[in-house]
């Protein structure tokens, strides 16, 4: 792999509207373990940039009926005392989200970008002892520690620490049960507890960031209602743009409540009313002419998006958040031009037009991701009823 460096009740409109795209979880999990040709050599869906003979039609792909999200019954806060910003930021979710007492754990980490497994392996065992089974994801309320030496934290808690995947980033590394699926439980169902790192540049941003979560949710879908926008962006940078052969049909979907545009820009700019924005660069300019709905999931392709401690050559997902987006994923490590290790944009789509989760849809997404780190507001759920 390369490297980059209606008048009827809207249940039952949308039940017929995904109809036609249900699928078996196994053919999902098929996709999850293939491997991907390295992207200078694999063919480029050109339907976008009319190529006559090449081109390839656009369809959307089928996805599960899921009934039901992750609600904050079933979410747990972690809290690290000796971080201000966590006691601060984690202190505001548990009022904004009204989590019981008994699903906040309190711990002390090093206030450092990572963890070495040794001390990963006893937060776990913290985590995995407070909440046994019936938590199914959590908030972390930190921005350090983001990562576990080459694994994300959110990936390392979810699947455990795998050393063979340090000793070799771009490799293909081991997938995800739950990518896909129709799960609502993924703790009791695969042994698979979600997380999402609550980070923002600073207190006050994730502030914004935990209300603008709050303020999301039940607010798009409605029959007649003003559609959102989603924008699926190929760029001048054709390798971090591969996740363009796997884009929709671009026009709107009035029975979730979108409108799909395929942008061919290395920028949208004065963008309005915008629930998503996928693209593939090393930096994406024209943010602040950006207006982000409430729960507006938004991600660029790269090779380090995920490492939030210290600048580097390519952006990160605080800048995602800091524009107004409510949660975003970045790698934390090399990942190749792996599709596998980045969201699927069709399926991040559909399962929160169904009224999952921020938290949900974007891991539902990822076929392999450990590498990836998960960031924002985890009970967003814009279409939830």
């Amino acid at each position: 792999m390369h490297r980059f460096g209606s008048s009827l009740p809207r249940a039952a409109v949308l039940a017929s509207a995904f109809l036609a795209l249900f699928c078996s979880t196994a053919s999902m999990s098929a996709w999850a373990q293939s491997a991907t040709q390295p992207a200078a050599s694999r063919a480029v869906d050109a339907t976008d940039e009319g190529s006559g003979a090449n081109t390839v039609a656009r369809q959307w792909v089928r996805v599960p009926r899921v009934w039901g999200r992750i609600t904050a019954e079933d979410l747990g806060v972690v809290i690290n005392v000796d971080d201000p910003y966590s006691v601060e930021v984690g202190e505001h979710y548990i009022r904004a989200r009204k989590i019981s007492p008994r699903q906040v754990l309190r711990v002390r980490l090093p206030v450092r970008p990572t963890l070495d497994r040794q001390e990963f392996q006893a937060f776990r065992r913290q985590v995995d002892g407070f909440f046994g089974v019936r938590t199914q994801g959590l908030a972390l309320a930190w921005r350090q520690p983001h990562a576990v030496e080459c694994h994300s934290i959110t990936g390392a808690l979810a699947l455990g620490f795998d050393p063979a995947l340090c000793e070799k980033t771009c490799a293909p590394s081991k997938p995800s049960r739950y990518f896909g699926s129709s799960s609502t439980h993924p703790m009791r169902d695969f042994g698979v507890r979600l997380s999402m790192l609550l980070a923002a540049p600073d207190a006050a941003q994730a502030k914004a960031l935990i209300n603008r979560g709050v303020a999301s949710d039940g607010t798009l879908g409605e029959r007649g209602g003003q559609l959102a926008n989603v924008h699926f962006v190929s760029t001048s940078d054709a390798l971090r743009s591969v996740r363009r052969q796997l884009f929709p049909p671009a026009g709107p979907v009035p029975a979730f409540g979108i409108d799909v545009h395929l942008d061919q820009t290395d920028a949208l700019r004065h963008a309005d009313r915008v629930l998503m924005y996928l693209t593939g660069r090393t930096h994406v300019d024209g943010l602040e002419s950006v207006n982000f709905l409430p729960g507006a999931l938004a991600d660029h392709l790269t090779s380090f998006g995920g490492v939030l401690d210290k600048p580097n050559s390519q952006m990160t997902v605080m800048s995602w958040i800091q524009a107004g987006a409510t949660a975003s994923h970045g790698t934390v490590s090399e990942p190749c031009a792996h599709l596998q290790k980045f969201p699927h944009p069709q399926l991040l789509l559909l399962f929160y037009a169904q009224g999952a989760s921020a938290m949900e849809a974007y891991w539902k997404s990822v076929a392999w991701p450990r590498q990836s780190l998960f960031v924002g507001e985890p009970l967003a759920a814009p279409f939830g009823r």
